[in-house]
């Protein structure tokens, strides 16, 4: 009897508790507020740009989501916090993914903290910068043919500037260099604000950088915009023809942004998300912001968007290995 009653029990508990991992199971996600982690300053690009994607998600999802910003060692604290994260799609990474991979690959992930093609699940590829390159106005320079024949007349005289060593700046200017092949100096900053300050007083001649950012400082008059690094000109800058116009035709490069998860997080989720996130991408207030921006949409797949940071990581790993070997 007592047995008897014992199994009734242990049955009655284990169909309870059965019960109760099918509801946990199948609690709806999302089911509170998320985080949405930006590794710069407010007010910069990357918050902006984030800023755009919490609120499209927040409406998607029917819950808030909360944008946080934590700056330091250039995104990696962010990257860091996410990587550590519980990976149940409540905490995500609003990556400017080329500047990360771009910094692992020129100092390493023991120095970064982070792998982006092992420590994360990406959920969606979201946008694309392109960059474009300004001069200085007393420069006279208003043409790639301008930067060639300046260049060869002096070499390694003509200055380029970079927020830092290792930034996107530097390393797509190098890219422009060995393209080119020529001999450029290059004079790295802490940040673009005293970049752009240099380029204003011809202390530099060039600088390579963000649309948004191109817009910005083109309409001071004080910069000439010598061309865009993109496949089409941009509808915001229409005037301004792409390298490969000018005859630099594998000079393409865009500052790509991912929203990216905690490796681990389980693929219905990173589905719903991605889901959310292409149709907050397709309403036209989100796209009239990115256009304002000068930040061209992207909508994809979640597998899409590992490829693309896989082909990211394998770009800039060649453009960075003799950059990363010189410094050493």
């Amino acid at each position: 009897m007592i047995r008897a009653n014992l199994n009734s029990w242990c049955k009655a508990v284990a169909a309870s508790a059965a019960i109760l991992l099918g509801t946990c199971a199948n609690a709806e996600f999302p089911d509170k507020p998320l985080n949405l982690i930006v590794g710069f300053s407010a007010g910069g690009g990357v918050d902006v740009v984030g800023r755009t994607i919490a609120q499209g998600l927040s409406v998607q999802l029917k819950t808030s989501v909360v944008v946080d910003n934590k700056t330091g060692a250039s995104g990696a604290i962010a990257a860091q916090h996410v990587k550590r994260a519980a990976p149940d799609g409540y905490t995500l990474l609003m990556a400017p993914t080329t500047s990360y991979v771009m910094t692992e690959k020129m100092v390493g992930p023991e120095v970064t903290g982070y792998e982006m093609a092992k420590d994360f699940s990406p959920v969606a590829t979201v946008g694309e910068l392109p960059l474009v390159m300004l001069s200085s106005k007393s420069s006279a320079i208003a043409s790639y043919a301008d930067v060639t024949a300046l260049a060869r007349k002096n070499p390694g005289k003509l200055a380029y500037g970079s927020s830092g060593n290792g930034s996107t700046e530097h390393i797509v200017t190098e890219w422009f260099r060995q393209q080119s092949t020529l001999e450029l100096l290059h004079v790295p900053y802490r940040g673009s604000a005293p970049a752009i300050a240099d380029l204003f007083a011809d202390q530099i001649q060039i600088l390579v950088t963000t649309s948004p950012t191109a817009l910005t400082n083109l309409a001071t008059g004080r910069v000439t915009a010598v061309g865009v690094a993109s496949a089409q000109r941009l509808s915001v800058m229409p005037d301004v023809p792409t390298f490969a116009e000018q005859g630099l035709p594998q000079f393409i490069a865009a500052s790509v942004y991912s929203v990216l998860a905690p490796k681990g997080t389980p693929d219905a989720v990173i589905t719903t998300l991605n889901t959310a996130l292409n149709q907050a991408l397709s309403d036209e207030a989100t796209q009239r912001r990115f256009a304002q921006l000068g930040v061209q949409v992207v909508r994809s797949t979640p597998l899409q968007a590992r490829e693309r940071l896989q082909s990211e990581s394998a770009k800039w790993e060649l453009v960075v290995k003799p950059i990363r070997a010189a410094t050493r």
